[in-house]
């Protein structure tokens, strides 16, 4: 049976510009969720009893934004550098001097409690504990361009954060610390105030987001799940000259009649990829009481069910919609709904299927009184 922690405190820093991965990367979407919440949540579901958040100067309202509904975090101003930066952390957590304190790089997000607990144990013979990976990439200096000497990996480890201490040895080994001098991290901050740091596993996930590329790495690292929703919608036959299926207009002596236009296709579509998101129907989201939808286009609908997915981090796979009547005959006109579909869902051809059956004359659709629609959405989310 595992241990509980012991209390801790933590320090999570995200007051850098960010410049090098395009500005503000601790607000950035990762995963449908701020970058800077994936490491503050984290925390907090380990158990940290007092969270600083360090954002620049004027921020607080993106940070509300960005952690809305967490308790048990407040926020801190920046400094000109990292190390004001968590100083200011610091000073602003206090707390008794032996507390445990985890000091965290927001562009850092995907920290798991494994490592936050190894960086805690590895305190009982320590002053400081510091997650880290040993290098496995040949290492060469460059001239001008050219290769240079080679660098001996042999003991060489990247560092990465948590990084833990007591909060009177850390906040003492800054008050030691040269004026003037940069600090590469409070590891070295300690070290150099004559503190043993422990090295501890690290995680590869915890890569640090720097650049632009390494968002769509992060995002292939995060656990997703494969869900699946089905939808189903059906209209009655009335007096017109066109019929909308599947966002495309086809001439007909009928329309089928709704409060909207009417597109089964469409509306069966979206209540699937609602579904498979156990993100209610499409009447939840477009009451066929409301004004405002009469005689909508149907295409609305889709688009915003495909919204709400991508705003939680959610990718669409694929779908497949079956239009079950005698008239009109789909087939001419299945190929350009698949392509308007996949134009609407931003999916391959491919991923697009349309197809159409009969009930041989039985039931409604058979008796001509009306057309359904059946869909199945596939997606998958963060998990």
């Amino acid at each position: 049976m595992t241990s509980p922690l012991p209390a801790f405190a933590a320090v999570v820093v995200a007051a850098g510009s960010g410049s090098r991965a395009g500005g503000g990367k601790q607000w950035r979407l990762l995963g449908g969720r701020p970058v800077l919440r994936w490491s503050v949540q984290a925390l907090l579901e380990a158990g940290a009893e007092d969270l600083v958040v360090v954002i620049p100067a004027g921020a607080e309202a993106g940070a509300g934004e960005a952690l809305a509904g967490l308790t048990g975090w407040r926020i801190a101003a920046g400094g000109a550098t990292r190390a004001d930066s968590v100083r200011s952390g610091l000073e602003a957590l206090g707390g008794p001097p032996a507390r445990p304190v985890l000091i965290h790089d927001a562009a850092r997000p995907l920290l798991t409690p494994p490592v936050i607990r190894r960086v805690l144990e590895a305190l009982s013979d320590a002053e400081g504990a510091l997650p880290a990976l040993p290098v496995a990439d040949s290492l060469r200096r460059g001239d001008d361009g050219l290769m240079a000497d080679p660098v001996e990996r042999e003991g060489l480890w990247r560092a990465q954060t948590p990084q833990a201490f007591r909060h009177a040895t850390i906040t003492a080994a800054y008050a030691a610390w040269p004026a003037g001098e940069a600090a590469t991290d409070e590891a070295t901050v300690v070290q150099r105030a004559g503190g043993r740091v422990r090295l501890v596993d690290g995680d590869p996930r915890l890569m640090k987001l720097t650049f632009p590329e390494d968002f769509a790495m992060a995002e292939a690292l995060i656990p997703r799940q494969t869900r699946v929703g089905q939808g189903f919608d059906a209209h009655r036959w009335g007096p017109g000259s066109s019929v909308w299926l599947c966002g495309v207009e086809i001439a007909h002596d009928q329309t089928l009649i709704g409060h909207s236009d009417a597109d089964a296709g469409l509306h069966a579509l979206t209540d699937a990829i609602l579904g498979a998101m156990g993100d209610g129907d499409i009447g939840d989201h477009f009451p066929p009481t409301d004004p405002q939808w009469k005689g909508a286009s149907s295409d609305r609908f889709l688009v915003h069910a495909v919204e709400r997915l991508h705003a939680r981090g959610g990718r669409l796979v694929n779908v497949d919609v079956t239009l079950i009547c005698e008239r009109p005959k789909v087939k001419p006109h299945r190929q350009a709904m698949r392509e308007r579909l996949a134009g609407l869902l931003s999916l391959p051809l491919d991923a697009v299927s349309v197809k159409a059956t009969t009930t041989e004359a039985m039931g409604f659709t058979g008796r001509g009184e009306g057309l359904a629609a059946q869909a199945v959405a596939t997606i998958d989310l963060p998990a």
